[in-house]
């Protein structure tokens, strides 16, 4: 899923502040022209769109300036957030029509019911919901599915034994534990572990 967002050249010498006061979010866009960089604004009403469709890092987006007579593919890199006001007040783009592959996170999406739970009362423990891939910028998939329903108490299922589609390769260590199966024993004692870890805080 791709999103068409129009930006504006950020005027020079204009107050970050000033522009969020007037609904306006800057931003900046990178990666079109080597190392240079274009200051930006984006309207809050869009940005508010944006995050609610997209998230950082994995999707495609169709940027426009068109003071600037430029548009092509985007990654949204980065959102910075006020600390305690919690509304979005920058946000990164990275142009992706020169590269040949991109580093983008995909969320993790479990299927089926695990033997281990259904039939021997055992808990699943996801240990990751996302994980950082390599692929080629047109082919970013909208997630990863994890068939879980052969694993039984005391499985495991690790990063290199995912099914991944075609083309996308797999960051991070191979041996990370992507999802387990624990005994209700093994449960009971990693919750009261962080039971006693949170009393302890």
């Amino acid at each position: 899923m791709e999103l068409a967002v129009e930006c504006q050249k950020r005027a020079e010498g204009s107050k970050p502040n000033a522009l969020r006061r007037s609904g306006l979010i800057p931003a900046v866009l990178y990666g079109h022209k080597g190392s240079e960089s274009i200051s930006l604004t984006i309207k809050a009403k869009t940005v508010e769109h944006l995050l609610k469709k997209h998230a950082v890092n994995n999707t495609l987006i169709d940027l426009s300036i068109p003071d600037l007579s430029w548009s092509g593919k985007t990654l949204l890199r980065e959102v910075q957030v006020h600390p305690w006001k919690g509304y979005p007040y920058h946000l990164s783009f990275f142009s992706v029509a020169t590269q040949d592959s991109l580093e983008v996170e995909l969320s993790l999406n479990f299927v089926g019911e695990a033997v281990g739970v259904k039939l021997e009362g055992g808990i699943l423990d996801t240990v990751l919901t996302q994980l950082a891939v390599k692929c080629k910028p047109d082919s970013i998939p909208e997630g990863i599915e994890v068939d879980i329903s052969n694993l039984k108490v005391g499985d495991a299922l690790h990063i290199h034994e995912l099914v991944l589609p075609a083309g996308v390769v797999a960051l991070g260590e191979p041996d990370q534990v992507v999802v387990t199966v624990l005994g209700i024993q093994a449960g009971s004692e990693a919750e009261d572990a962080e039971a006693d870890a949170a009393a302890a805080a």
